[in-house]
């Protein structure tokens, strides 16, 4: 009988279950997307108890739609989109607020406060994050602090906090658990001890009793329906029953694994809602001076943690969905790629999509989006393919700043996530970086990181060698533009994202 290994991958716009085999191989999947809730401007909100009864529509989905019998499932793993805030209480099993998604910025007030006393780096040395709304430590602050009752209730010890990663985990198996990766990207977590930082949580105002234990990527952190007891838990038990979770990493970091970077050096980019370049620096965290994160990349069981410099660049494949849905200038998303290609360039035009402020390498959260150089020539043809090019433009500005702190000179990037189906970007990619973009033959790497830390864990993959030679290329595309005209781009692009900062007081 085939044995496989399942992975929930929670993003930002849908919920995913997906079974690979031995090989790496998609050999079933289901998806649902969930609502947006954007309740004033600049705030992203998610309905947790949606996304809960998505997952398990999915993975009923999943295996009715491939005949998999869940006795073949030896082990699952879960990823998310990373600092999506949740407080829930632990009796009723019900959110106390909306989750509060990474995107939104409403903790501007409570950054602004910390930064005051001590600068935007104020945390920096310990957790390797600047101040910033993109961070969960504030978001729990500001939901301690604008609930009512919520304060009490947390210093009673009846409150718990998540990211989607530990209220999926906790849905499904009882325990109340979080990965390094995931716990690195709250700004509460101390690199190197790899726990939580009493001075910070003092200085946040946050309990310690609500957060969720630490523990690695790859490990059994419990078995579906333990925790049956659990007030989400339904009365019908899960087709998954019995069967571990044991595997747990925040997308970017899972995407990082799925590619198998797991040599000092070996980086990835993964092009979703935002774009998210991670750069393997090995077992020792390296601070950043170019603007950069400083941030757990995995870790194996009691092996040393792997530690990641990355580049968040906020808003790309939202940019297309902008179009889409707020302008109507497309039907559907794919459609970007015929659009942009009806011009034979921008027309002279950049769009700089800081919808949510800029994050690396500017972490500027004042910064709001612009076009510019308009004129009666350009048609959204340009629009589009200026708006494919801001991912370009933004993932090179990332590339420079990991060769600054690094000192490492990329020799190709390796890609991942939905946009990497698109040409017409990936060839404008290479170009603007100069260097060769891979696409691997399995672009799931975001799930299947997932599925790789569970599968160590329970011995259904022996080690990383095991990984890497299911790794294979799909499609490399070489810079093809001289370097005149890539320089003249760049500087254009620059020159517009100046245009983007202090828009709001």
């Amino acid at each position: 009988m085939p044995k496989y290994i399942g992975a929930i991958d929670q993003g930002t716009t849908s919920t995913r279950f997906i079974l690979f085999n031995h090989s790496g191989d998609v050999v079933a999947v289901d998806q649902k997307e969930h609502q947006q809730i954007y309740p004033k401007p600049g705030w992203v909100e998610h309905d947790a108890l949606e996304i809960w009864k998505n997952t398990q529509d999915v993975i009923n989905g999943a295996l009715s739609k491939s005949g998999i019998n869940s006795s073949e499932i030896v082990a699952i793993g879960v990823t998310n989109q990373r600092e999506t805030t949740l407080v829930w209480d632990k009796n009723t099993g019900k959110p106390i607020y909306n989750a509060i998604v990474w995107q939104d910025t409403r903790t501007d007030v409570i950054i602004n406060k910390f930064a005051k006393n001590g600068g935007q780096d104020r945390f920096r040395k310990k957790t390797g994050l600047p101040l910033a709304t993109y961070f969960s430590g504030p978001k729990i602050k500001w939901i301690l602090e604008n609930v009512k009752g919520a304060k009490e209730k947390a210093k009673k010890g009846e409150l718990l906090f998540g990211n989607m990663d530990t209220w999926l985990i906790w849905n499904l198996t009882g325990e109340h658990i979080t990965d390094v990766t995931n716990a690195s990207r709250t700004m509460l977590m101390n690199l190197k001890t790899l726990d939580w930082d009493d001075e910070i949580l003092k200085a946040m105002g946050i309990p310690k009793n609500m957060l969720p234990k630490i523990k690695s990527s790859s490990e059994v952190y419990g078995y579906v329906g333990a925790g049956s007891s659990r007030p989400n838990s339904g009365e019908e038990t899960s087709p998954l029953q019995g069967i571990p979770v044991a595997g747990d990493l925040g997308d970017q970091q899972a995407a990082l694994f799925g590619q198998t970077c797991f040599k000092t050096g070996e980086a990835k980019n993964t092009y979703g809602t935002g774009c998210f370049m991670l750069l393997n620096t090995g077992e020792k965290p390296v601070q950043s001076k170019a603007g950069l994160l400083t941030t757990l990349g995995y870790k194996i069981g009691n092996k040393k943690a792997v530690y990641a410099l990355e580049g968040s660049i906020a808003i790309t494949g939202a940019l297309i969905q902008w179009l889409r849905d707020n302008l109507s200038l497309i039907q559907t998303s794919p459609e970007i790629e015929a659009l942009a290609k009806s011009v034979e360039d921008n027309g002279g035009i950049f769009f700089v999509p800081a919808f949510s402020g800029l994050y690396a390498p500017y972490w500027k959260s004042d910064a709001r989006g612009v076009i510019v150089g308009l004129t009666r020539y350009v048609n959204k043809g340009h629009i589009a393919r200026a708006s494919l090019e801001a991912t370009a433009y933004q993932t090179r500005e990332v590339l420079d700043a990991m060769e600054k702190d690094s000192g490492v000179k990329l020799r190709s990037l390796k890609v991942d996530g939905g946009m990497v189906f698109n040409e017409l970007l990936m060839q404008f990619q290479s170009d603007i970086l100069n260097v060769p973009v891979v696409r691997p033959k399995v672009a799931e790497t975001t799930s299947l990181g997932a599925a790789y830390a569970a599968g160590l864990a329970v011995g259904f993959w022996k080690d990383t060698d095991e990984l890497k030679k299911n790794w294979g290329r799909d499609k490399e595309w070489t810079p093809k533009m001289d370097s005149k005209r890539r320089q003249g781009l760049y500087s254009g692009w620059k020159k517009a994202v100046t245009r983007t900062f202090d828009w709001v007081e």
